[in-house]
């Protein structure tokens, strides 16, 4: 599991073990704090510490952010960065009261979908101005992904990384199948042929599961692929039990019905059975080209199928975000500032930890091609990838999706039965999130 998303994993295994709850997210307040302003990323200003939040506590990532900031502090004497890493979960549950004490970070970095929540809770400092002055626009990033760090029509985060699912392919179990392992289907009818002849050889070539991860991301993008979405416009009504969204469930539901996977797949048991070489196929996060079990030449990784009428496929990423402690020392920000900026501008690196850097110039560069070339299918997929939702207390809502693929998948409800209950349950969710923080 990718530790990144594991505030979204918590609350829908809550969800699963112990029923929907209506609470809406702790917090409160409007808005955020007024920005700052730098210069081109520039900071002459005194001696400053900037305290930097973050969930990255282990693996490939950590590994990298400490040398990355080892290697900032050495080249800037009035700015020393001081990383604190922790659980996203815990980032979220002690952010609100720490800068209301005048004791949070100066700096953090946030999932798409916790951005909307923070500046909600007033958290963040609007960083219009900041963004203005480092000179990033949308264009400078995959398609739609600037516009989900605006909340109420300020921009609060500036996109760090993106993480988008992909088709990992064991090459020996095709070939047991007949096979060849460069014939990597793209499509319904090439990918479903792929699974009878495995199937044919008594090797069920996908496992579906009810979880996180992976298998609400799998439906997320199904639905997408059939032209639905998780919710409407102003995210005030789920949507994903559209004729789109019980296409794309039945289809997941299909392949256990058809003997294609198992029934009852545990977390984790998808990747754990592609790397034993019990299966063939897995749909999963781009974070998964570090996972040093899957051995060099046994396996390779491609875009996810078409199985819908259009490419989709979901995408998590990562925001720098600006915090709006109480009586936030302005020079820090702009510091702040800085970092993000220089860290922008040395993000190659970071693909080595499982995540593309979200800044376009960064991420098509050739270098980064050559030093990751296990990363190229992921890349030809962002010009079609759908990124979390904008609103605040949206993890919330976005738990009973997995709840509704969870139970279709064991067989307990039908797949619209299933969608269409648990909508119900997250249209009173995103109710109640309005209630709380006001759009």
């Amino acid at each position: 599991m990718k530790k990144g998303f594991a505030r979204r994993a918590i609350a829908a295994t809550v969800a699963l073990g112990m029923g929907m709850t209506l609470a809406a997210c702790s917090g409160g307040g409007s808005g955020g704090g007024s920005g700052s302003s730098v210069q081109s990323g520039t900071y002459k200003g005194p001696k400053v510490t900037v305290t930097f939040w973050n969930g990255w506590t282990g693996g490939d990532q950590q590994t990298i952010l400490t040398k990355l900031v080892s290697e900032f502090n050495s080249s800037h004497k009035n700015i020393v960065i001081k990383p604190v890493e922790m659980q996203w979960a815990d980032i979220s549950a002690k952010m609100p009261l720490a800068i209301k004490a005048g004791k949070g970070p100066d700096l953090t970095v946030a999932h798409g979908d916790d951005i909307a929540t923070y500046a909600a809770q007033g958290l963040l400092v609007k960083s219009d101005a900041i963004v203005k002055e480092l000179g990033y626009k949308a264009s400078d990033f995959p398609p739609g992904l600037f516009e989900h760090g605006v909340y109420q029509g300020a921009q609060y985060g500036i996109p760090w990384s993106v993480t988008p699912l992909g088709l990992y392919v064991n090459k020996s179990v095709l070939q047991k199948a007949g096979i060849s392992p460069t014939d990597i289907p793209a499509d319904k009818t090439t990918y479903l042929n792929d699974l009878q002849k495995l199937k044919d050889k008594g090797i069920q070539g996908e496992w579906v599961d009810g979880y996180v991860f992976t298998g609400t991301f799998e439906f997320e993008s199904l639905l997408w692929q059939y032209g639905g979405d998780l919710f409407n416009k102003d995210v005030s009504k789920a949507t994903f039990n559209s004729p789109a969204g019980v296409q794309a469930l039945t289809w997941m539901v299909d392949l256990v019905k058809k003997g294609y996977s198992p029934a009852k797949v545990a977390q984790d048991g998808n990747i754990n059975a592609l790397i034993a070489g019990k299966t063939a196929f897995n749909w999963n996060g781009i974070w998964q080209t570090s996972n040093t079990a899957l051995l060099k030449d046994q396996w390779t990784a491609a875009p996810v199928p078409q199985i819908g009428t259009q490419k989709g496929v979901w995408s998590s990423s990562t925001d720098w975000a600006f915090v709006n402690n109480k009586g936030q020392d302005k020079n820090k920000t702009q510091a702040a500032a800085a970092f993000v900026e220089w860290m922008e501008n040395h993000s190659t690196v970071w693909a080595g930890g499982g995540e593309l850097p979200a800044a376009n110039k960064t991420r098509n560069s050739s270098s980064l091609a050559a030093q990751y070339p296990n990363l190229k299918p992921f890349l030809s997929e962002l010009d079609y990838a759908h990124f979390e939702t904008t609103a605040p207390g949206i993890p919330n809502a976005e738990a009973t999706i997995t709840v509704a693929v969870n139970n279709a998948i064991l067989g307990k409800q039908s797949p619209k039965d299933a969608l269409d209950q648990q909508a119900a349950k997250a249209d009173q969710l995103l109710a109640q999130n309005k209630q709380q923080y006001g759009g």
